[in-house]
């Protein structure tokens, strides 16, 4: 889509101050109100932030989830109260109120940005880094929705950085990956202040952060002086025309204006004080009240956010050209709607054949995305023994219409980039890893299901029964681990008609992440199991990959004359026991989450051990004979 936005004069030197001060104060205030937060970010980045958005950011504050405005990253998310200050003045639905109620509960302000609490806000930030790759992600998705719709879709994507995100490894995996796919339409700002929380950065880091990024094939400049707004705007300009994604070294000062701290860690995470704050103001020539925005300030944005929403009514009217079809393939796509027969593919997947339920998981992925084209994703460099090499064009720097994403070898980076995916919304997002990596991409993991992202994570080799690899490999308490995180929604199925139905519950959630924790070696198609009827002496529960085991052991007790039922909890969460029967849990895994749910827990508390799968099972005892006769020793011991 043409660039459309038709700006009449940049703002003025007089005007450019002016804002940059209220930006500054605001923050200065809001810290101070809660007598809590970081002040020095938003002191030394708030003229960068206002060249950006005053000069570049497409974008309508009326209709904050406009699908083509340009998208904002405040990756450094402890200078929330920039953020915050940014879309006050621009008339998002922000008001003084809530402002002068930073960080306090209830407020549409908290001390991070919060995705889906305030309006405007594009991702959660605060975990360093991540915010980087979640950028790499909306930028991916922009590329990906022109590719597919290019006469409605052009946007760009910038991102704020500070010396912590680009610590932080997932900064290397996350840059990399947009170098490697070209994602010219992302622009990156780093505020350079050389100042940690403990102290100078040098203490720590001595990185050419712009070599390290032109080796990772990104178009950088520097800005020796970050007070110059038309110097950012320059280098943002420049940014924009060059075909690679593009890295601004923005030279600042943390604190900027603040006698005795600024430029030292004392800026970074405590409020200024009434005198300092008042020192600050006075050598700034502000003599506005708290929370003031100046009227030419509030004009000039009031004119730049008229300007955006007549670029959106021009972008409705590009949608309102395309065929009924098309716009309805659009808007479907964009609402998370699931398209007529998914059910229907996902029930033919079944079989008869034992197999191995990343190998059940392939054959629903090659169903759902024959009807679902906006069904993207890929692995950490492990399609082949993950199930998820579906056959679709992989996405390159020269086509990215593909399906498939080549992640490499980054998990944490790749959760982001799904996070990111998913927050631009008109794609649903899968990615796989073995579930002993899950460990890696877990922070990831926790924001997507903090900001309700019903991102999907294949994770497969489920338990010890991985073999061979042995323990490093070999999963024991990740399943457990992944169940703690609130929101997450964690499948284990037991075979191809569970996978399918598992594939079916993931599709339809929309307010938040899935696990499908998947199986390795082949697994036998169980006869459906009925988690109600009669009362009985035994209920035997077990998950995925040991639903087998358990018909058998329940074949075993019966034969020796107990009345036992076996349940398949896929969802453990919704897994109720029955209060008048000996409840058993069976598990390759950790037992710590079962203990007060059942009455005996049986799995594995140790590492695993290097051998065949089927041995390494049976040395744990997860076998018949060993389940069987420890439930008889429950239930002499009961007696």
């Amino acid at each position: 889509m043409t660039e459309l936005l038709q700006r009449s004069t940049p703002p003025s030197v007089e005007t450019d101050r002016l804002a940059v001060d209220t930006l500054r104060f605001l923050a200065v205030d809001m810290v101070q109100a809660a007598n809590s937060g970081h002040p020095g970010m938003p002191m030394g980045a708030a003229p960068m932030a206002w060249a950006l958005w005053s000069r570049h950011l497409r974008h309508d504050p009326a209709a904050p989830d406009w699908a083509d405005r340009d998208r904002f990253v405040l990756s450094a998310g402890h200078g929330s109260a920039l953020l915050y200050g940014l879309l006050h003045i621009f008339g998002y639905d922000l008001p003084e109120a809530e402002l002068r109620n930073f960080r306090q509960l209830g407020s549409r302000t908290p001390g991070h940005p919060e995705f889906g609490h305030t309006a405007g806000v594009e991702c959660t930030t605060g975990p360093l880094g991540q915010g980087l790759g979640m950028a790499v992600g909306m930028a991916l998705a922009e590329r990906m929705e022109h590719a597919r719709y290019p006469e409605i879709t052009g946007h760009h994507t910038y991102a704020i950085v500070g010396d912590g995100c680009l610590m932080e490894g997932i900064s290397h995996e996350a840059a990399s990956l947009a170098g490697h796919l070209g994602l010219g339409r992302l622009v990156v700002l780093w505020d350079d202040n050389s100042i940690t929380i403990d102290g100078a950065v040098d203490r720590s880091c001595s990185d050419d952060q712009a070599a390290r990024f032109a080796a990772y094939g990104w178009h950088t400049q520097t800005v020796a002086d970050g007070t110059d707004v038309d110097a950012v705007d320059a280098a943002i300009t420049l940014a924009k025309a060059d075909p690679r994604p593009s890295f601004i070294a923005v030279r600042t000062m943390i604190g900027h204006g603040a006698p005795g701290v600024a430029g030292t860690s004392k800026a970074h995470g405590s409020p200024l004080g009434e005198e300092l704050a008042a020192e600050a103001k006075r050598l700034a020539g502000w003599e506005h009240a708290p929370f003031a925005v100046p009227e030419q300030v509030r004009a000039v944005c009031d004119e730049l956010a008229a300007a955006g929403a007549r670029e959106h009514d021009a972008w409705d009217a590009a949608v309102a050209a395309y065929t009924p079809e098309r716009a309805a393939e659009f808007h479907r796509s964009q609402a998370r709607q699931l398209p007529d027969g998914l059910g229907d593919a996902l029930l033919a997947v079944p079989g008869d054949a034992p197999r191995a339920t990343r190998q059940s998981s392939q054959a629903c992925l090659k169903a759902v995305t024959a009807l679902m084209p906006e069904l993207v994703g890929g692995s950490a460099d492990l399609a082949g023994s993950t199930g998820t090499a579906t056959g679709g064009a992989v996405v390159t720097r020269d086509d990215y219409s593909g399906s498939t994403i080549a992640f490499g070898i980054r998990e944490f980076g790749m959760a982001a980039v799904m996070n990111g995916l998913s927050l631009h919304r008109g794609f649903r997002v899968y990615g796989s890893t073995f579930l002993a990596f899950a460990d890696y991409l877990r922070p990831a993991l926790r924001l997507a299901a903090l900001m309700r992202q019903p991102v999907i994570h294949v994770l497969t080799h489920d338990s010890i029964a991985v073999g061979e690899d042995g323990p490093t490999h070999q999963p024991v308490e990740q399943i457990e681990s992944l169940r703690l995180i609130p929101g997450l929604q964690v499948l284990r199925p037991a075979d191809d008609a569970e996978t399918a139905r598992a594939w079916h519950l993931a599709l339809e959630r929309t307010d938040g992440p899935t696990a499908l924790i998947l199986s390795r070696q082949s697994l036998p198609q169980t006869t459906p199991l009925d988690d109600h009827g009669p009362r009985v002496a035994v209920e035997l529960v077990a998950t995925g990959s040991e639903v087998g085991l358990g018909v058998e052991v329940a074949k075993a007790l019966t034969a020796e004359g107990y009345d036992v039922r076996l349940v398949s909890a896929m969802d453990r969460s919704t897994y109720v026991a029955d209060p008048h029967a000996t409840t058993v849990s069976l598990e390759a895994g950790s037992t710590m989450g079962w203990k007060g749910v059942v009455d005996l827990a049986i799995g594995i508390d140790e590492f695993g051990t290097c051998g065949p799968g089927d041995e390494v099972m049976a040395h744990h005892g997860f076998t018949v004979p060993v389940v069987v006769e420890r439930i008889r020793e429950h239930l002499r011991y009961l007696r």
